[in-house]
């Protein structure tokens, strides 16, 4: 726990400053580590306020057994679950969407996405390149760094960039995603980062900790002017924004659901904050904190729900996750809606592959990175509609591969980033593209 001991005096929401600042240390992470914040609003921070929510599924889902049913297929080929009917003519999920097949005129569903490399973990999600191919001397970035980087905070107390996705058994998993060339100012903030709960300040004063900010800033300019890998940099961006968010609750305050109407959490649902095996929690309240989050000014949220890596007992997890998915994306988009909030907000739902057509001997699908399926909805987009096609047994597409790539640009497009000219100085000062594919989905935007 970080605890900074300041004057007793109480503000209009019961809590005193002094307490605040305890309770900000627990949430906010303390004051030395670089992995957070770039502290100066960049261009475009003060436009309107867009944002992304990405929902990563661990472990690659079975995209044949949730919005690519192949029901005249072998059985060995088309499983257990039966197609339902949406609110949209011709388009079939699988029965355990029901609260998403009633609003899949709200939804777009690419059936056909292809680029993945095979890798377990949220690296191709995140940034949109695969981990094992070429890299920029420091890696490539993920979405919400890039959005940190060049649009900024929209409120200087509040992270352009906010990582939900706890620490698992196999960590790949759990990365909300990587800076890369462009520092550790532009990490994402994890309320939950390791070793929060042991720091503490003991007896610092409100007065004091500003004269440590000076001084600290002073030590790492010295330290700056000999360091050529922009560690510094981003150490003293970090600093200043961490000073500023410990002096406001707005972002406390987002992450604290008991402020949300039960009724309104009941719709989303709680479901489970331990891991499942080794993969994410099957945790519902982090559908509402990411919609809290934006509300607050964050521009990015990505989350990990569940584990999908079912080589066994494929349709029995299915029949578990499927459901709490369900409850959790559509309370999500049905809220963003209510709040006016959904034309700004782009929602993305995917894993980091798909699943073999044939079903193995353990009831299970192994890794198929030759198909993907994904879900998007919000920003502006074209929805209710499906993209692609796969073949008769959903083993590649038939008709119009979707690369993951693609999916950037648009995401990107709908933040008001304009991909196909805009670059960023890598390590060496060279201007880098960040796609390769830089043009949205024209059935989207």
């Amino acid at each position: 726990m970080l605890t900074i001991l300041g004057p007793r005096y109480r503000f209009c929401d019961g809590v005193s400053r002094r307490n605040f600042l305890k309770i900000g240390g627990l949430a906010l992470g303390g004051l030395s580590l670089p992995q957070l914040y770039e502290a100066e609003a960049r261009a475009g921070s003060g436009r309107s306020h867009k944002a992304v929510i990405m929902i990563f599924l661990p472990g690659g889902p079975p995209h044949q057994d949730m919005f690519d049913l192949k029901p005249n297929a072998p059985a060995e080929i088309r499983g257990e679950f039966n197609p339902i009917a949406t609110n949209v003519p011709g388009i079939e999920f699988c029965e355990h969407f029901p609260r998403l097949a009633k609003m899949a005129d709200k939804l777009a569903v690419i059936r056909t996405l292809v680029g993945a490399d095979g890798s377990h973990s949220s690296y191709m999600c995140n940034s949109g390149h695969n981990q094992g191919g070429p890299q920029p001397q420091g890696g490539w970035p993920a979405l919400g760094s890039v959005v940190s980087r060049l649009q900024g905070p929209v409120d200087r107390a509040v992270p352009p960039f906010v990582g939900l996705a706890p620490r698992m058994g196999h960590m790949p998993w759990a990365n909300a995603g990587e800076p890369g060339f462009l520092g550790k100012a532009h990490a994402p903030f994890k309320p939950d980062s390791e070793g929060m709960a042991d720091m503490q300040l003991a007896g610092v004063t409100l007065d004091r900790l500003g004269d440590r900010q000076t001084v600290l800033a002073a030590l790492d300019r010295f330290r700056r002017s000999s360091d050529t890998s922009g560690m510094m940099e981003g150490m003293d961006a970090f600093n200043r924004r961490a000073f500023d968010v410990l002096t406001s609750s707005k972002l406390v305050e987002a992450l604290d659901l008991s402020r949300e109407d039960e009724k309104l959490r009941d719709r989303y649902g709680r479901g489970f904050a331990e891991n499942k095996d080794d993969g994410g929690p099957r945790l519902l309240d982090n559908f509402l904190v990411a919609r809290r989050l934006v509300s607050a000014g964050v521009r990015c949220v990505t989350l990990a729900f569940s584990r999908w890596d079912w080589h066994g007992a494929n349709f029995r997890q299915g029949r578990e996750e499927m459901p709490l998915l369900d409850q959790g994306v559509s309370a999500l988009i049905e809220d963003l809606e209510q709040r006016g909030m959904l034309d700004e907000v782009s929602v993305v739902v995917w894993g980091e592959f798909g699943r073999t057509p044939r079903i193995n001997p353990g009831a299970g699908r192994d890794h198929w990175p030759q198909v993907a399926c994904g879900l998007l909805a919000g920003g502006g987009m074209r929805t209710g509609q499906v993209i692609g096609e796969t073949t008769r047994l959903a083993e590649v597409p038939k008709e119009r591969p979707v690369h993951f790539q693609e999916v950037f640009a648009t995401l990107y497009h709908n933040l008001g980033i304009d991909v196909a000219n805009t670059t960023i100085a890598d390590h060496s000062g060279r201007p880098t593209y960040l796609l390769d594919h830089r043009e949205p989905m024209p059935e989207l935007v």
